[in-house]
């Protein structure tokens, strides 16, 4: 108790190592975090948090630097989530962003942290709803969160930021690619970056016409961009900026957080879930006793579940019926 007062005192007091000690204490799912964000969480909603996604080698982190460059500019405290994929060996984050934003690591209003996905199949770390409320709580104006750019992590990305923006890059097959990921219908915003390669031109026209064809009341805009040199940012933020304005009205924000916070919600529930279940040895026990009899055909996967349900939360079985 006396530990979680500190660490919130010195998150209140607006300490790097405060916020930096309670994402490492989400990522290793200490109770401890959840009771410092939980006291402290009517006064987070205060950020805009700004999610980053696309294929790999579309140059998400060199428009991510940029876009930090920008925000600076104006005052503003940045936050950024880098969630890249978790070494097989360390359990740690591979690629380590803070390594390709070294321009900001003595900037004392920018907070950078790379964030392993540790197993989690939809490209998010399991801490990253933790991890924005904590930057939140520090102060942070904007939040960007950086996915891995594979699988399923544009949809989880969508869930939990305000803005979804879509970095695709001309040359690498990507565009049908992303019809059939689905990916049309999560961006909010679109970039085409590194439009100094040949077919850029292509690229935009392809998306504009594809979103033309599938969109609801909001028309994603598609803006090209060369990150690394800078071009193409203020429009690309006056993008976002549109799409924040677009949300302000008729509480469409409040629509799309409530959206979100459902998700989180069962998200925490399917983890409290899995969690009860692995960690009793009479439980693991079970599972692999039931999972025997359904590879044997003995058993049905349905009712499997409906008897683990019951054991983990002492219900009344009716699987023997």
């Amino acid at each position: 108790m006396k530990d979680v007062q500190s660490l919130g005192e010195a998150l209140d007091r607006g300490e790097r190592r405060a916020v930096a000690r309670l994402i490492t204490w989400a990522e290793r799912n200490d109770p401890r975090a959840y009771e410092v964000i939980g006291t402290r969480y009517a006064k987070t909603g205060r950020a805009f948090v700004l999610g980053v996604s696309g294929p790999p080698g579309s140059g998400k982190s060199t428009l991510t630097e940029s876009f930090i460059r920008k925000l600076r500019s104006e005052g503003q405290r940045v936050g950024v989530i880098a969630v890249d994929p978790t070494s097989p060996f360390t359990g740690g984050a591979v690629l380590g962003d803070r390594v390709r934003m070294n321009d900001h690591a003595t900037d004392r209003e920018v907070f950078i942290r790379s964030m392993g996905t540790r197993g989690h199949l939809g490209g998010l770390s399991k801490a990253t709803s933790a991890a924005i409320l904590a930057l939140d709580l520090y102060g942070c104006d904007t939040i960007i969160v950086e996915t891995v750019g594979v699988g399923q992590s544009e949809v989880d990305v969508m869930r939990v930021c305000d803005c979804t923006l879509m970095v695709m890059v001309p040359g690498l097959g990507d565009e049908i690619q992303a019809i059939k990921a689905g990916v049309m219908e999560v961006g909010d915003v679109f970039v085409v970056n590194k439009s100094d390669l040949d077919g850029a031109r292509r690229t935009a026209r392809e998306l504009r016409a594809m979103l033309d064809l599938n969109h609801g009341d909001w028309r994603p805009p598609v803006e090209q961009v060369i990150a690394s040199q800078g071009e193409g940012i203020e429009l690309a933020w006056a993008a976002i900026d549109r799409y924040r304005a677009f949300m302000a009205e008729e509480e469409r924000a409040l629509q799309r957080r409530q959206e979100s916070v459902k998700y989180e919600l069962l998200g925490l529930i399917q983890t409290a879930i899995i969690e009860r279940a692995t960690q009793s040895r009479p439980h693991i026990e079970l599972i692999d006793q039931l999972c025997a009899q359904i590879a044997e055909r003995t058993l049905d996967p349905y009712r499997a579940l409906q008897h683990l349900i019951s054991t983990l939360f002492d219900l009344e079985t009716t699987s023997s019926r």
